[in-house]
């Protein structure tokens, strides 16, 4: 890492932080359910953040605010409130045309852009996100919104004209789900959240919104946008315990769409929990163990470059993370010193911290758990390769290169999630394929090379095992224009700016004989603008 101990690297005292980043505690006390902001005075849930306190005699916890233990009795006024605004798809919100859903989207956007100091210094204090990378979530998120809005124009321009088929007119249009039930995770507790939330809304369906346990708080600042910019019971936020909140809004039935980012387990337990399977759409992103594999012939310095980035880019804890590493192994050696060089010149430290790439981790234990996947990895043969790789002090671990890993280890099958990077050397390129066919997940992979036929070769069974085949770079998200998906028990629909406004809506039809009565009703109704629906109107 550097030549500092990680002592040096840690956490600072109050009076070393720079007075833009201090903190004060911030207690929320309100929740929002029927376009009313209501005070709660029942229990609350501290808040503490990844970043410590230090103090002369060691180092302490820094409690940061509090939010909301709300009750089932809550999650049954949210459900209640969406349900009716929704009223079987004939409230305000879903009768709406798209032009006048847009223009709310656009109001809440604008409302949303004067909270980015506020939203950025919470992402850094709640989940230990470094400064940039705080900034860039927060304007990735309003550019998504924002590409979103024409994302949609575009769908309703296709929709905005009549098909005639076998003498029959059709205009097929896209319709609201219903009820929508949203959870976002952690690691991106602004953008992944509002990649489900804002296409689920301006599709027409209702929104309940239980941020993640991490990363609640900087939901708060928006409560007022949310109210003022939609009708009442359009948005509506639950706050607790999942069992208490959420189990009862699954267990009702009236949830028609969930949309959860996290876990395949609890996933899974959530879908069991609704009565009625067949009538609830799940729009999953789930958990990945992304393989990057690295042949003899490749471009070596590319390769450790996009594989550095792949694999610690937010210490790592990203579901499109390179979690494993195959390297051929005529250059492992090569590769290992240059990775490890590369691994040394990162920075660990706070997040307002000039260059800190290596941040605290907001989840309780995580350094712990990561500790003991690296000595599983050396009990069973392998060996830490950079210096200092694998020290942590409270939350703040530093990056562990693990060399040469093999299937006996928990860290070859465990997606970590965090900052360990277990490389596995192979002479067959058969292992790392078989190693991803065989895998539960199937999300991305990254193959670096450059003959044509192998690298041709590769992708074409790799293709029928992943949804990304990345080819000489590392695993990403973005663009947010291309579909962003999983196999097995990575993902359940596609997320992209224009899959999904899709997937929170279905195709819906109005169809009619062409006779001459039927000419002149469509006729009439679309020139005078009789139905939101039947609509020639075309959006600019």
């Amino acid at each position: 890492m550097t030549s500092k101990s990680i002592d040096q690297l840690c956490f600072r005292e109050p009076s070393e932080i720079p007075e833009e980043f201090q903190f004060e505690t911030f207690n929320q006390t309100k929740y929002l359910i029927g376009g009313v902001l209501h005070q709660w005075d029942g229990p609350f849930q501290e808040v503490i953040s990844p970043i410590c306190i230090k103090k002369p005699d060691g180092t302490i916890d820094r409690k940061i605010g509090s939010y909301p233990l709300l009750t089932k009795d809550e999650a049954h006024l949210a459900l209640e409130a969406a349900a009716k605004a929704y009223a079987k798809g004939s409230g305000k919100w879903p009768a709406m045309t798209v032009r006048e859903r847009i223009k709310h989207v656009e109001a809440f956007v604008e409302s949303m852009k004067p909270k980015r100091a506020e939203i950025v210094r919470l992402l850094m204090w709640e989940i230990g996100k470094s400064l940039p990378d705080s900034e860039k979530e927060f304007d990735r998120t309003v550019e998504y919104i924002v590409d979103t809005i024409e994302a949609l124009k575009v769908i309703d321009r296709t929709s905005s004209r009549f098909e005639i088929v076998s003498g029959i007119a059709a205009q097929v249009r896209r319709a609201p789900l219903g009820v929508t039930l949203c959870m976002g995770p952690f690691n991106y507790p602004l953008n992944e959240t509002f990649t489900t939330l804002i296409p689920a809304l301006i599709m027409g369906n209702t929104i309940i919104f239980k941020p993640p346990k991490s990363g609640v708080l900087l939901h708060e600042p928006l409560l007022e946008a949310f109210r003022d910019s939609f009708p009442e019971g359009v948005v509506n936020t639950v706050y607790g315990d999942g069992q208490t909140v959420i189990q009862p809004l699954m267990e009702s039935g009236k949830i028609d769409v969930l949309a959860f980012i996290g876990s395949s387990k609890v996933a899974g337990i959530l879908k069991k929990q609704h009565p009625f399977p067949h009538r609830l759409r799940c729009v999953l992103g789930l958990e990945a163990k992304n393989a990057g594999i690295v042949l003899g012939d490749t471009d070596i310095d590319l390769a450790v470059k996009e594989c550095l980035a792949g694999a610690l880019s937010f210490n790592g804890q990203r579901c499109t993370a390179l979690k494993i590493l195959f390297i051929h192994k005529s250059i492992a050696k090569r590769f290992l010193e240059l990775f490890c060089q590369s691994v040394e010149q990162l920075s660990a430290g706070m997040p307002w911290e000039q260059n800190a790439t290596i941040t605290p981790l907001p989840e309780p234990g995580k350094a712990e758990y990561l500790d003991s996947l690296v000595k599983d990895a050396i009990e069973n043969g392998a060996t830490i390769f950079n210096k200092g790789g694998g020290d942590f002090v409270e939350s703040l671990f530093l990056p562990a290169i693990l060399y040469p890993v093999n299937s006996s280890m928990r860290v070859y099958r465990e997606e970590q999630f965090g900052p360990v990077v277990p490389i596995v050397p192979f002479d067959d390129i058969e292992e790392p394929i078989q190693y991803v066919v065989n895998s539960p997940y199937g999300q991305q992979v990254s193959i670096f090379g450059r003959d044509p036929v192998t690298m041709a070769k590769i992708i074409d069974q790799m293709v029928n095992q992943v949804c990304r085949v990345n080819v000489n770079s590392q695993c990403q998200r973005g663009p947010d224009s291309f579909p962003f998906t999983g196999r097995k028990d990575s993902a359940e629909g596609t997320l992209s700016v224009s899959d999904a406004l899709k997937v929170f809506s279905i195709r819906t039809l109005v169809a009619a004989k062409l006779n001459s009565s039927n000419k002149e009703l469509l006729t009439r109704i679309t020139r005078d603008g009789n139905s939101t629906f039947l609509s020639t109107d075309f959006l600019f």
